[in-house]
């Protein structure tokens, strides 16, 4: 019998017959006190397609739980949509949805008293903030995703939900009419599931398998797709294997196996976000993780694997191609992945991996031989300089020209920046700046998925720079940099920028350089005034006054 926190206490004598009386109210039986009480946290909703799936997956959990001899008790934990909130005041809600699904997860399993915890999420921030919480809590789980959507078909091209940002850029620049926008918006998202490419959720999940947090296969699986509510069965028992064999998160996650999760992000070439993510995951599990670690990764590891955004698969069709597994083995033969980290199943990555080939298949295009890589080296570059001295994140492959020197375009909001864009201001050549969207001066660090997708909709994508203290999705690509800092609402020196000031960004020496001297840059700083705060009261008002650096995770505690 395990070391139950919950079904110890409450079989500890009279003094604990109303906790029985309570429990018998939800469905408790004689025989069930002695077993291991195990939380479904659940990121069921209609608000989005990644969550609307979810509600079957719970129901599947929660029979194998019972089949596997545990008590289930379901809770629920928010989500936020972020394609449906982007461009608006709404987006500034994402990254705080992190810390909010964190702290609930945290507060019920603890407040209980649970044994174990299965996690079943689906949109972005779903991911970073159940990991977040398994982390603190350390007590075992595992994280059941809840897929990826299949891709939309419209005029013989696949969709996603990046296809309509970038039809409104295509539709402003007259290269598309409206009734092509209107079918691109009307088949680019056919049914459940999260955003197909290899975008934040897909990272997300991808790196959660790598790390050994979640089932091998589970990451890439179509939500709609019956192997997918398999998964969550085959979940649910290896978490009451975990509870008996106390096969803790700390346990798992490890910075070999944090390193692990870092180089399969790079050979799929995913979301800039994952930086973010997994500085703050890491945080939580007490593992020393800096942003210069991304780096030193990304020097040694290969894109392996052509998906979308700047690629032409989505994730199914990786899943189809062999999925992760095939990744990591790729990884593995070649000394990039610790073989001997654990994982949730007690099993090793090594073990795990033993009967899958070194090479992925001939007879497919997803992902690329170890001698034939999209890129020789990662995507996700930290670049630092003078407008960066903390670092900025930005994915450099793909873009037509690694290096861009212009005039500084100077917005101090998303919105000011998206009427610019669609106004036709934003010129070849020029460097956009969005300021005070960073943690503390958005609040809340808002992803610029709409100006970035407008700028190459208009085809400005490979000629025009973009800088920002904000982030972007997982679905932006070209010559842009996110997570600038330090921020503008606390000095930085993005704050300083002035219109017309020469901005290099170089992806080739990882520099990000404001072209002003020293002295005026001196003169700027000393008369530069915080700006007031956006908000005075309220979850957005909470968090700017806890977040920290986006260099350091944007965390909370």
């Amino acid at each position: 019998m395990p070391d139950n926190r919950r079904s110890q206490t409450i079989t500890q004598g009279i003094q604990r017959a109303p906790n029985r009386a309570m429990l018998r109210a939800v469905g408790f039986q004689d025989r069930d006190f002695q077993k291991p009480i195990v939380g479904i946290a659940n990121g069921y909703s209609t608000i989005t397609p990644c969550n609307v799936g979810l509600g079957d997956l719970t129901r599947r959990g929660e029979l194998a739980l019972r089949e596997a001899g545990a008590m289930p008790q379901i809770f629920g934990t928010i989500t936020i949509s972020d394609g449906i909130s982007m461009g608006t005041e709404g987006m500034k809600y994402s990254l705080v949805s992190r810390e909010v699904i964190a702290d609930s997860i945290e507060t019920v399993a603890n407040g209980q008293c649970m044994d174990g915890v299965l996690v079943i999420g689906g949109c972005d921030k779903n991911m970073p903030g159940g990991m977040m919480a398994i982390a603190r809590m350390n007590i075992p789980a595992v994280y059941v995703y809840g897929g990826t959507i299949k891709p939309g078909h419209y005029h013989g091209k696949d969709l996603t939900i990046v296809s309509v940002f970038e039809a409104v850029g295509e539709y402003t620049a007259h290269r598309i009419d409206e009734q092509q926008l209107a079918g691109v918006e009307k088949h680019a998202c056919p049914g459940a599931g999260s955003c197909g490419g290899m975008y934040t959720a897909n990272t997300m999940s991808s790196a959660f398998e790598a790390m050994g947090m979640s089932l091998m296969y589970s990451s890439t699986m179509a939500a709609e797709d019956a192997e997918k509510t398999d998964s969550a069965a085959k979940s649910a028992e290896v978490l009451v294997n975990a509870i008996r064999k106390q096969i803790l998160p700390r346990q798992i996650i490890t910075r070999p196996s944090i390193e692990n999760a870092l180089s399969v992000v790079m050979a799929v070439g995913g979301s800039t976000n994952a930086v973010l993510h997994f500085l703050a995951i890491a945080h939580a599990a007490g593992v020393p993780l800096s942003i210069d670690d991304f780096e030193a990764i990304r020097a040694r590891v290969p894109v392996l694997c052509d998906l979308k955004p700047s690629g032409r698969f989505v994730a199914t069709e990786l899943h189809q191609a062999g999925g992760i597994p095939q990744v990591m083995k790729m990884l593995l033969a070649h000394g990039l992945l610790h073989g001997d980290c654990l994982t949730v199943t007690g099993q090793t990555v090594t073990e795990l991996l033993k009967d899958i080939p070194p090479e992925p298949a001939q007879n497919q295009e997803v992902i690329r031989p170890w001698s034939d890589p999209i890129y020789p080296q990662g995507h996700l570059a930290v670049l630092k300089g003078n407008l960066a001295p903390e670092g900025g994140v930005a994915k450099i492959t793909g873009v037509k020209k690694a290096q861009i020197t212009g005039p500084a375009r100077v917005f101090d909001s998303e919105e000011a920046c998206m009427e610019a864009i669609l106004a036709r201001r934003i010129q070849a050549g020029d460097v956009v700046v969005i300021r005070y969207e960073g943690p503390k001066g958005g609040p809340g660090m808002r992803e610029m998925l709409s100006p970035t997708s407008a700028l190459i909709g208009e085809g400005l994508g490979d000629s025009v720079g973009l800088i920002t203290d904000g982030r972007f999705s997982g679905g932006t690509y070209g010559m842009v940099v996110g997570h600038v800092a330090p921020e503008a609402a606390v000095g930085g020196t993005i704050a300083l920028v002035q219109e017309g000031d020469a901005i290099t960004i170089d992806a080739e020496r990882r520099l990000l350089q404001l072209n002003v001297p020293d002295q005026e840059l001196a003169r700027r700083r000393a008369a530069w005034q915080p700006p007031q705060p956006r908000y005075t009261m309220g979850v957005l008002a909470k968090y700017a006054k806890l977040v920290s650096s986006a260099a350091k995770g944007a965390v909370t505690d």
